[in-house]
């Protein structure tokens, strides 16, 4: 073996080493967080924009992936949940635990997600979920699967999500939104831009292959 692969081999045993909690590392590898906190940081950090313009933002880049933008205040959010849903034709909702139920019309029929499962999911094709938080530069929702955010295959395999965002939960970049999920590090964590689609080699665009085809989103202000 070569100088150079015995080091490159000592580098990554070292690693595992530390990893493991099995001692320090050696001049061949430096303890992987002094690595994570020495990497430059130059990009922006913190955004610029304000909550107006962040919301704005937000609603377009959604807009930009086919997912239908609405908007309420606290105290109408009841009725504009019902009207959306409404619209939609939708009836049957998969409700998580924690998810506030003053916020529900009596005219959705409701199922705790303790009821729904994997054989049920041709049965039931809506769910209603909070989020984490949002980013406003991509356009995108994040759960992390807590109370209101349901288990992870809630937000996978029903083919209709509805997801209400306050617009105080609007961040502007990437980086402010890791800085919100690192709190809950260990949780799982989704990532939703628009409505499920992908393209197969010929480029035929398909929708619901990894998620639900459809994606409303009510901004609370």
């Amino acid at each position: 073996m070569s100088s150079n692969g015995r080091k490159t081999r000592e580098m990554i045993l070292d690693r595992i080493r530390v990893a493991n909690g099995d001692g320090p590392a050696t001049t061949f590898a430096p303890s992987p967080n002094a690595e994570w906190e020495s990497l430059p940081r130059e990009y922006d950090r913190r955004g610029a924009l304000d909550a107006e313009a962040r919301t704005a933002l937000f609603a377009e880049r959604m807009a930009d992936y086919n997912a239908a933008v609405y908007y309420s205040d606290e105290d109408g959010l009841r009725a504009t949940i019902a009207d959306v849903l409404h619209e939609r034709g939708k009836r049957t909702l998969v409700v998580p635990h924690g998810f506030p139920q003053e916020w529900l019309t009596e005219h959705v029929h409701v199922i705790n997600e303790s009821e729904f499962d994997s054989a049920s999911v041709e049965d039931i094709l809506n769910v209603i979920t909070t989020c984490t938080v949002a980013i406003a530069a991509t356009g995108t929702v994040v759960l992390q699967h807590g109370a209101g955010e349901g288990a992870r295959r809630l937000s996978l395999l029903p083919d209709y999500h509805l997801c209400v965002v306050r617009e105080s939960q609007i961040v502007e970049t990437v980086p402010e939104v890791m800085d919100v999920v690192r709190v809950n590090a260990t949780r799982p964590t989704t990532t939703i831009s628009g409505p499920s689609a992908t393209a197969d080699i010929e480029m035929t665009r398909i929708k619901g292959v990894h998620g639900p085809r459809f994606l409303d989103v009510v901004i609370v202000r």
